[in-house]
């Protein structure tokens, strides 16, 4: 009976489903990742479905060697999609299909950090960075339009720079128990929202 109220739920849901954000943005803790690395794979399967552009993944750790024994899991992506792994200070790239991008254990504070560095060693006349320039030196070049934390606990700085127009999704669920009902609320949430853009 359970099944058969959720089913019906997602359908409820879908039919009133017309604006999708082009990029999505995941943050997950650690924790969540050991408890159910699957849910990637899955999450993917849904924005694929459903013409989602592109997605993002991050994992937020403070040593990502914690979840190796999650990169076969995470690399099952690159069936579907075609995948960027950003893992400790290397990037991997695999598979073909929608943008994927996971980055584990990866600062928005170290990456603008990073930004001002290289272009120090540049020798970037500093009268001449603006927005532009300084987006040109970001590793992420990536702008969600939506941004889900699960389990309701605080956002992490990742995209601190690139979010700040994001339109942000708490989920009151854990992400072990993501559904794919929960996603789509989360899309209902970003629908019924009129994006102002900072104005």
């Amino acid at each position: 009976m359970a099944l058969v109220i959720y089913r019906l739920y997602e359908k409820y849901l879908l039919r009133d489903l017309r604006t999708f954000p082009e990029q999505i943005c995941f943050m997950i803790t650690e924790q969540d990742m050991l408890d159910a690395p699957g849910n990637l794979y899955l999450a993917v399967q849904w924005c694929r479905d459903l013409g989602i552009g592109s997605v993002m993944f991050h994992i937020s750790t403070d040593d990502p060697v914690r979840l190796e024994r999650c990169l076969s899991q995470i690399r099952r992506i690159s069936l579907i999609a075609r995948l960027t792994l950003h893992y400790r200070d290397g990037q991997e790239i695999s598979g073909e299909g929608m943008d994927v991008t996971v980055a584990i254990g990866k600062s928005g504070r170290e990456e603008i950090a990073d930004c001002v560095r290289r272009m120090a060693e540049d020798g970037v006349d500093p009268a001449s960075v603006d927005e532009r320039l300084l987006e040109s030196y970001l590793t992420f070049k990536y702008e969600p339009d939506l941004v889900i934390k699960t389990g309701a606990d605080h956002l992490t700085d990742f995209l601190i720079w690139q979010s700040v127009y994001s339109e942000l999704f708490f989920l009151d669920v854990n992400w072990a128990l993501l559904r794919k009902v929960d996603f789509l609320r989360a899309l209902r949430d970003f629908q019924s929202r009129a994006r102002r853009f900072g104005e």
